[in-house]
């Protein structure tokens, strides 16, 4: 790699427009206030270490520590003065009492991961929802709380508000002296759907979001003014043990129901409405009102009767969401988001004194309760309506994207700041929604891979050295845009000859995040100029393995269907391989796999349409979470390993029709790179 400077500083202009922005919005200092409200113990350790790698730190307090200062006006240059009041708040981490009432206190742990975690006390024990990301960091963060309050009351129940990883990472280190076992009569409380986009999120296509998530948080990049200021939403997501105890009741799911009118109890304190659930644990009642498709695809709201406290779970945060977010996901329905806040609001207004999330600091007040969370929702409102106005114009995302500002009024508010989705990518997620990828335009309906059409492009401007030029007479213009899509034909259409457009694209995306708000774009900015000057770094390996023991079979046997090499199996292949699995792990089940036409088709039981399987495949469920990771990824190697070792039985049929199976599975790869080609493609 060419050597390069490591510290790029800041463009006047850039600086000057940093701190005219905080002129833009009213001062506001009660948010400082709520955000140290309750402070009862600051974290005890500098850092906390991997678990099982104890020289590795996976989460480190004292690394942002440059964010100390009181107020946003001391913003340093190369950050957006909004981002850094951001920043200021984030990054205020302890144990802090939201609320108090007749059987305890209801505490947050925040600044110890992405998320918070929160403890509720009951007649005996402690409700804990939302667990953090890691099993280090939940482990760390309820030591806090044992600590400041000398606490040893047992955990009696666990909440996951919704299907996201920094929600339900950490669950097995609540329970470190046990070795992360939970006892099965502890219920594990979740919306319905929830096990099923967990995975959907996690493991199908883990790999790809793992990678993106990478530029995302910008975990990699040093702390500091030029460099990671927080995510809007928190710092950034901690890196250690992913774990998951699968929820034993869902709510809305089978088991559960809506409580009826004549079964309403005074004591839930809000009035009746169709479609609530209602659970008590250890003598703390809870009211349910699931949101599903809204901040996530399974997702609830929980509203505390007694302690006159409502959870918002993701739904109304100090930020602007995404409605697609950068990492990759499932779009999101800002329609419903917004139809859901308007359901809470009238649910839970009238009787919340106090309102907390699983990110950012509570609100206090029912009519200041009442007035934010009635501008999130008419946020998500403004965005859904008027980008469907504007696309019965004839208007495309990107245009309607570069036309819409959200109104004074809303915009005012610093908690409808674009800190972690941005207005520019959440208006195209709602085009996306509606209208899909593609834009109408023909020419836009085939269009060359970034490549080939920079080869062309560079070749039709005259060359690398003109392309440079004109980049180069860009950025002295400040047009940071222009040079960062100039440069990128440069880079991925003639790679070889590249290191000048390198150099330039690096500063020219620093420019761009040293002036971005939303502290995401800023960290996609900043690490793919550092990827320009470092390369791709392997990413620490971790497989998402407590998930996988979590899914289902057809789960299992999908998220195998997505690593066939389905056109070399197609070719090779020209008769179907039937495969039927018994599979014990106190009951036994039994599966049908067929391998068609380069598809791995999952049937429970037998597949009566397949045709006789040439090879049965007996083994415990333990056994078969293993064969998902051979080793370094040689599934066929590890299976046949399995065999030899007595794993696997085949009592009947040929083992080499399962060993084939095996064979046609790929290892994906969370290293690709992103800022530049993978190889050199000659254009066509």
């Amino acid at each position: 790699m060419p050597e390069f400077a490591e510290q790029i500083e800041v463009d006047p202009a850039v600086a000057e427009a940093n701190r005219q922005i905080v002129n833009t919005i009213p001062p506001n200092s009660e948010d400082f206030e709520d955000a140290r409200r309750g402070l009862i113990a600051l974290p005890g350790i500098p850092a906390i270490p991997d678990r099982h790698k104890g020289d590795r730190i996976v989460w480190n307090f004292v690394s942002y520590d440059f964010l100390s200062q009181d107020s946003g006006s001391d913003a340093p240059p190369s950050v957006n003065a909004s981002l850094w009041r951001q920043g200021l708040l984030t990054a205020q981490a302890g144990l802090f009492m939201v609320a108090s009432y007749e059987r305890g206190a209801i505490y947050q742990v925040r600044g110890y991961d992405l998320s918070n975690m929160t403890i509720i006390e009951g007649d005996s024990g402690i409700l804990i929802i939302d667990p953090l990301a890691s099993y280090e960091t939940a482990q760390w963060a309820l030591k806090l709380y044992r600590d400041a309050t000398e606490s040893k009351r047992p955990i009696v129940g666990i909440i996951y508000t919704h299907s996201h990883v920094d929600h339900f990472g950490g669950v097995r280190g609540l329970f470190h002296e046990k070795n992360g076992e939970v006892d099965a009569n502890i219920p594990v409380i979740a919306p319905d759907g929830f096990l099923e986009h967990a995975v959907s999120e996690n493991v199908y296509a883990g790999p790809a979001m793992s990678r993106r998530s990478e530029y995302m948080y910008a975990a990699k990049l040093d702390k500091g003014p030029h460099g990671q200021v927080g995510a809007g939403l928190g710092l950034t997501v901690s890196t250690g043990e992913v774990t998951l105890v699968p929820p034993n009741v869902n709510i809305g799911g089978s088991g559960t129901a809506p409580v009826p009118r004549d079964q309403w109890s005074s004591k839930d304190v809000i009035p009746w409405r169709p479609g609530l659930y209602r659970e008590l644990v250890d003598g703390i009642r809870m009211v349910f009102q699931l949101t599903p498709g809204t901040e996530a695809p399974a997702e609830m709201n929980i509203y505390f009767p007694q302690a006159r406290a409502l959870c918002a779970a993701e739904n109304a945060t100090h930020t602007l969401h995404n409605i697609l977010t950068l990492r990759g996901a499932q779009v999101r329905d800002a329609h419903a988001w917004s139809k859901y806040l308007t359901e809470t609001i009238q649910t839970f207004g009238e009787h919340t004194e106090v309102e907390f999330a699983s990110h950012h600091w509570p609100r206090w007040g029912k009519e200041k309760i009442v007035e934010y969370l009635s501008n999130q929702r008419d946020v998500y409102g403004f965005l859904n309506d008027q980008t469907l106005r504007l696309i019965n114009t004839g208007k495309t995302g990107i245009e309607i994207a570069e036309e819409l500002e959200l109104p004074e009024s809303l915009a005012s508010h610093w908690y409808a700041r674009g800190y972690y989705g941005s207005l520019s990518h959440d208006l195209k997620a709602v085009y996306q929604r509606y209208m899909g990828w593609f834009d109408g335009n023909p020419a836009h309906l085939w269009n060359l891979p970034p490549a080939k059409a920079g080869a062309h492009y560079v070749n039709a401007m005259g060359g690398v050295e003109a392309v440079v030029a004109t980049a180069q007479a860009a950025y002295d213009r400040q047009e940071y845009r222009w040079v960062v899509e100039l440069l990128n034909h440069v880079i991925f259409g003639h790679p070889e000859d590249s290191a000048a457009a390198k150099e330039l694209q690096r500063k020219a995306m620093t420019q761009l995040g040293y002036g971005s708000e939303n502290g995401t774009w800023r960290n996609f900015y900043l690490t793919g100029a550092h990827e320009l000057a470092h390369g791709v770094e392997r990413p620490y390996n971790q497989e998402p393995g407590d998930i996988i023991v979590s899914t289902s079979l057809e789960q299992y046997f999908s998220t195998l269907a997505r690593a066939v090499d389905g056109p070399r199996a197609a070719r090779e292949q020209r008769d179907p391989i039937v495969l039927q699995w018994v599979i014990s792990n106190g009951d036994e089940q039994t599966c049908t796999t067929t391998l068609r036409n380069g598809v791995l088709v999952y049937v429970a039981g037998k597949d009566r349409f397949a045709g006789a399987p040439q090879t049965v495949i007996k083994l415990t469920r333990d056994v078969l979470n293993g064969l998902m990771y051979g080793a370094q990824g040689d599934y066929r190697a590890a299976f046949d390993k399995a065999v030899r070792d007595g794993l696997v039985q085949i009592p009947e049929g040929k083992p080499e029709y399962a060993d084939t199976v095996f064979g046609y599975l790929t290892r994906p790869d969370a290293s690709f790179p992103i800022v530049a080609p993978a190889t050199p493609v000659t254009p066509q």
